[in-house]
């Protein structure tokens, strides 16, 4: 073989391991060197598209505020609520198109925040990228869900019956929102238990064996953030919530199980 051809040769075999199915999978895919300040800059344009997001839905809220603040009541039946101070209702109705906001935007927020991340992922990490932000978003949602069709409507009714031949019902429109919204967005938070386990088994922090052996630990922490969380005192909020964090706990080891892990 000539000369020449054993350089094309060699040529061709250099080309062909850079080819993208050959890429080590603990690579930065577009590798991009960013200085200290580029990398504080690109963060805070990111908080600042991410505030721009919040603030156009919570106004956009506020505009139709009365519809969200008509769903948020609707638990409660046949208690009525009232103004205790001049313009209580005003500054409860923009607490709620704040968090109704928060919600709605966070999509584009989340957005933001892997856009942020990604460069500094590899291959590897990129993969379960996805399967995370979807199941995390999945969750959120369900924690809403499960809070507002059973955790807030079991707090009322147990406060209701307990006092309802001795008290009438009136309540404080402040207070009640404030009840309200904490007990949404803490089950919401709640319902992230299995994102964590599936992030620490993945990379092999923490094994399902080692979840499964500490089970006395959790039912116990499970009882102290249903304490916690709740902002009522009755036990049967208290034991819906522990229960659905050692459901979530165990379908996390599930999971982590499936992982191989």
């Amino acid at each position: 073989m000539p000369p020449s051809q054993d350089i094309d040769t060699v040529i061709d075999l250099e080309a062909d391991s850079y080819l993208p199915d050959d890429e080590p999978l603990d690579d930065l895919p577009g590798e991009v060197e960013m200085s200290l300040f580029e990398h504080l800059e690109e963060l805070r344009m990111r908080i600042f598209y991410a505030l721009i997001a919040v603030i156009v839905a919570a106004i956009g809220c506020f505009l139709a505020v009365k519809p969200i603040v008509q769903l948020l009541e609707a638990p409660a039946k046949g208690v009525k609520f009232l103004q205790l101070a001049p313009g209580e209702y005003f500054f409860v109705s923009v607490q709620v198109a704040g968090y109704s906001g928060l919600l709605i935007s966070s999509p584009f927020i989340l957005y933001q925040i892997i856009q942020f991340v990604l460069p500094g992922l590899t291959r590897r990490e990129r993969r379960f990228l996805a399967p995370i932000v979807l199941g995390s978003s999945v969750l959120f949602f369900a924690g809403l869900v499960f809070a507002y069709l059973l955790l807030i409507p079991a707090a009322l009714n147990f406060f209701i019956n307990y006092g309802a031949e001795v008290v009438d019902q009136l309540w404080s429109i402040d207070k009640y929102f404030k009840f309200v919204l904490l007990l949404l967005f803490s089950t919401a938070l709640a319902f992230q238990i299995p994102v964590i386990q599936l992030l620490l088994g993945s990379l092999g922090i923490v094994s399902s064996q080692t979840m499964i052996s500490g089970w006395r630990y959790v039912i116990l922490a499970a009882v102290v953030l249903g304490a916690i969380l709740t902002p009522s005192t009755d036990p049967l909020t208290q034991s819906l919530l522990a229960g659905a964090v050692l459901g979530l706990y165990f379908g996390g080891i599930g999971l982590v199980k499936l992982l191989g892990k």
